[in-house]
């Protein structure tokens, strides 16, 4: 990373978000980070400036602010969270969308989303489904580079831990050896991993205007980091 980057981040209170938050705080070639968020973040540092609103939107942007040119997207609930599957897509689908449309507003041409394994709009799950829609109503916006996340079950969770995710994370635990071919792509990965392959991705050049990573492969690039 040679260069400077203002960035801008929406759901940096969530598992994945708040690692990312912390990952770009820590990175020099990032000067300046706006957290959208509904309420106060508990931040130690000046390089993050945030805009709240309880609707994730931005109302008073200056035009002497330093332009975001990439954006990041770590916002999603569950149907459990939601009540109910209108407003699970009013989160998962309008939100993110309405997010990605004012990031592009403001100069976001690098974006990155969190969206799950198995996400399509031809889904049977209207979860999946909703996260199908929105990868593809935030490819036809007009970034110059989009990066869709696909992570399967995050490892690490600390935070509303249920019992049944327990045993499910104790049993990937056992079988991760034996998950080899397409089934790497539901072998567990930290939240931190996913953070790193969200800021690695749209800071690279790609060949592709879109790109969509699973858990294996994001295992695979940050493995290449290392070697």
């Amino acid at each position: 990373m040679s260069s400077s980057y203002n960035a801008i981040i929406a759901g940096a209170s969530g598992l994945v978000g708040s690692k990312l938050l912390t990952l770009l705080e820590q990175t020099d070639h990032i000067e300046t980070i706006y957290a959208l968020c509904r309420s106060p973040l508990d931040i130690q540092t000046s390089k993050t400036i945030q805009l709240m609103d309880g609707a994730l939107r931005v109302t008073n942007w200056e035009d002497s602010s330093a332009t975001p040119t990439l954006g990041f997207i770590c916002l999603g609930t569950t149907l459990k969270q939601a009540g109910s599957k209108a407003a699970l897509e009013k989160v998962d689908y309008d939100l993110v969308c309405d997010v990605a449309q004012t990031m592009k507003m403001i100069g976001v041409t690098r974006i990155a989303v969190v969206s799950s394994l198995g996400a399509s709009p031809r889904s049977l799950s209207h979860y999946l489904k909703c996260k199908g829609r929105v990868e593809r109503r935030i490819e036809g916006m007009g970034f110059d580079q989009v990066v869709f996340v696909r992570p399967g079950p995050l490892a690490g969770r600390e935070k509303q831990v249920r019992s049944d995710e327990v045993a499910v994370q104790k049993i990937f635990n056992l079988i991760s050896p034996l998950m080899l071919g397409p089934l790497r792509s539901y072998t567990p990965i930290p939240a931190e991993s996913v953070a790193q392959v969200m800021l690695y991705s749209v800071i690279e050049h790609h060949d592709a205007s879109c790109v969509a990573y699973n858990s294996a492969n994001m295992l695979d690039m940050l493995s290449s980091y290392q070697n």
